[in-house]
């Protein structure tokens, strides 16, 4: 794995942690349905939250400025980022 490769999964570490912190009903699996699967993400959101998906991608949104991703998706590297879910 390259320093590049390892820095986008310390990224999305941090975006699952900030995600469990926030909602911590969620599972990995859950979690890594973002990443590929967004609709089944934002369905469990609402099923768990009753967080309706404007909502909730504003508070992706939110997540991924605080982490100083600035856009709602992890990365640009491609990676379903679920093998160590």
């Amino acid at each position: 794995m390259n320093a590049n490769s390892e820095q986008m999964e310390g990224k999305w570490d941090q975006i699952k942690g900030k995600i469990k912190e926030k909602w911590g009903e969620l599972t990995d699996d859950d979690i890594a349905l973002y990443n590929g699967r967004r609709d089944q993400f934002f369905g469990k959101l609402k099923e768990r939250y009753g967080i309706d998906r404007e909502d909730a991608e504003k508070r992706m949104k939110d997540i991924m400025d605080t982490l100083g991703g600035g856009s709602a998706s992890c990365c640009s590297c491609g990676s379903s980022h679920d093998k160590n879910a």
